[in-house]
């Protein structure tokens, strides 16, 4: 199932052009809903069924009223098999029953296939984008989109588009039964329905684009929520609470006027509809109850006639409501689409090289300048060069925005370089596969993310297939097994979300743990002791050195008291480096390292 929902988003990222998802929205049209048809296709099978199905059940019903017909001209007559008659008349109820049941069946079954395959494609499709997509997208907009907008696609597919189908199949029958019956009736039924259906279908242009706006209301509304709920501390020690449920409050009501301005519309549309189609078939019957007392039609002929006028108005009634779903659904479809459509910045190589088998690892920056794309007038790295031997320790230092992160994430690949190059081993890592590279570099950053699981699994996270035994020896490393096993269920124990349960040292030494489980030849450290206390850094110290043996390691660092034996020390400024040595060089030449370490390290 994998493989097609992969197969499936190349598909629909190959038809589709690459597009930020916030970007300028093109006007949508019904056929938006041709994005599906790569979620659709795999299963024709079960799609040709449920129109079969479909077509014997609307067949069915077309049935009745001719039975009934016969009950009025012929079964009341004497010596008539009446009884037959009412047996034929539960028959086609019986077989009717059973085909709609089954047509319910499989189209609620592709629904739900579709739906789960849509949201696996976008949701693996947004955890293939770069750093610099979220730097335009919320969070709170895709989950949104993987909610919201497949619940509405969902919806029409194991739903509205059968009972749309159901309905058009028996308004095209009913109307074709209608001329059989009476031709001139028919044709004077006709006119009215054009006259009364023409005009409404420009509303139902209006009914698309408010639907469109509507659902942008609802996904800024999640995102409004998702950023505050992750961020509850801080808008509670700030004492904002009441702010935050203003602008939420603010958020739903344009949510809430746009989606009644929209159902307004629809509701017109409907009432338009259904009483200018039922007006039109009341005014046809009063017709044909004068030809039934002239004598030129049967009372069964009549009744017949009835029957299908009621099941043609029922049929409209059905796709004026249904329409409207179906508007909905393809603006949440393009919005999805679009997600999908989205391509990320950093991609496979067509011919990834290959990192050598080594335990450790030579890096190279070769005059490395790069600008984020939110600030392109500001250079994060402006020319930096700089080798780091195998199994070299390395310490970045520098006031905030020198560019010390920006080195990590260049390293990781979230972000391309814009000149020079950084080489691991001597290879260019934009020749190698995004995975592959990451999987030779293990990462202790300063915010350490806790997920929601017990102990094993986050610590279990740095190494899919680690044993618990190895995972136990991970955390002895990390100093993190001396908390873990005075928890409630140990190794078992559930850490909340986001490591609530924990304090900033523990989720700290967690993620650690994580990094010396990976054991990888790099192994980068951003602040990794910034949010332990003294006890607690000279414990971890001691364990992130022994991870540290026989491995190339580059630490970011304010805190100086932590890099005092680390080989070599970089000082960067400005997204240059403007020193580099021993932190005993380093004060004596009296730079920017030295003015640093006088206020850190007097004491």
């Amino acid at each position: 199932m994998n493989a097609s929902i992969d197969s499936t988003a190349n598909a629909v990222a190959a038809v589709a052009s690459a597009e930020t998802p916030r970007a300028k929205l093109p006007a949508r049209r019904l056929s938006d809903l041709s994005g599906l048809w790569p979620f659709l296709r795999p299963y024709r099978g079960k799609i040709l069924l449920a129109f079969v199905l479909l077509c014997a059940a609307s067949a069915t019903m077309l049935t009745v009223p001719l039975a009934l017909r016969d009950l009025i001209d012929h079964g009341f007559v004497a010596g008539s098999a009446i009884n037959s008659h009412f047996i034929g008349l539960f028959g086609v109820a019986l077989l009717w029953g059973f085909l709609v049941a089954g047509r319910f069946y499989v189209v609620s079954w592709i629904g739900e296939r579709v739906t789960a395959d849509l949201r696996s494609a976008v949701y693996s499709r947004t955890l293939t984008q770069s750093p610099e997509f979220f730097e335009t997208t919320k969070t709170g907009e895709v989950v949104s989109r993987l909610t919201a907008d497949t619940t509405l696609v969902q919806t029409v597919v194991g739903s509205s588009i059968s009972m749309g189908l159901r309905s058009s199949f028996q308004f095209v029958g009913g109307m074709v039964m209608l001329a059989v019956t009476s031709l001139k009736l028919f044709a004077i039924i006709l006119v009215l329905l054009l006259v009364v259906v023409l005009p409404l279908i420009a509303v139902g242009r209006g009914v698309k684009r408010l639907s469109r706006e509507s659902q942008d209301r609802i996904a800024d509304t999640s995102a409004v929520a998702g950023e505050i709920l992750n961020a509850i501390p801080t808008v509670q020690a700030f004492t904002h609470e009441q702010f935050e449920i203003d602008r939420y409050d603010r958020s739903v009501e344009q949510s809430f006027v746009s989606a009644i301005r929209r159902t307004q519309l629809r509701a017109g549309m409907s009432a338009g509809i259904i009483t200018g189609v039922f007006g039109a078939i009341v005014f046809v019957l009063w017709l044909g109850a004068q030809s039934v007392v002239a004598g030129s039609m049967t009372a069964g002929d009549l009744a017949s006639f009835i029957v299908y006028a009621g099941l043609t108005a029922g049929g409209v009634g059905v796709v004026a409501e249904v329409w409207g779903d179906v508007m909905r659904a393809a603006g949440a479809t393009g919005r999805l689409m679009e997600l999908l459509a989205a391509e990320p910045v950093i991609r496979k190589p067509a011919m990834p090289e290959k990192l050598p088998e080594s335990r450790l690892a030579s890096v190279r920056f070769e005059q490395v300048r790069f600008h984020y794309p939110s600030r392109p007038k500001t250079a994060a790295l402006d020319g930096v060069s700089l080798d780091i031997r195998e199994g070299e320790t390395v310490a970045l230092v520098g006031p905030s925005g020198a560019g010390k992160t920006t080195m990590f994430q260049l390293l990781l690949r979230f972000y391309d370089v814009a000149g020079g190059a950084i080489r691991i081993n001597g290879i260019d890592i934009r020749k190698l596969d995004p995975a592959e590279l990451r999987s030779h570099i293990g990462i202790v950053p300063q915010d350490a993310v806790i997920f929601s699981a017990d102990a094993f699994e986050n610590i279990r996270y740095g190494r899919a297939d680690a044993s618990d035994a190895e995972v136990i020896e991970a955390a002895r490393t990390a100093r993190a097994d001396e908390f873990i096993v005075r928890l409630p269920e140990g190794y078992k124990t559930f850490l909340g979300e986001r490591g609530v349960r924990l304090s900033g040292g523990q989720r700290q030494r967690i993620a650690i743990a994580r990094a010396v489980l990976k054991n990888p030849p790099l192994l980068l450290l951003d602040e990794a002791t910034s949010a332990l206390d003294a006890e607690s850094e000279a414990l971890v110290q001691r364990g992130l050195e022994a991870a540290m043996q026989n491995r190339t390691t580059l630490i970011i660092a304010h805190r100086l008291s932590t890099v005092q034996r680390a080989d070599r020390l970089v000082v960067m400024e400005d997204g240059r480096i403007v020193e580099i040595g021993t932190p005993a060089e380093l004060k004596r030449n009296g730079g920017l390292y030295a003015r640093l370490a006088s206020l850190q390290l007097a004491s």
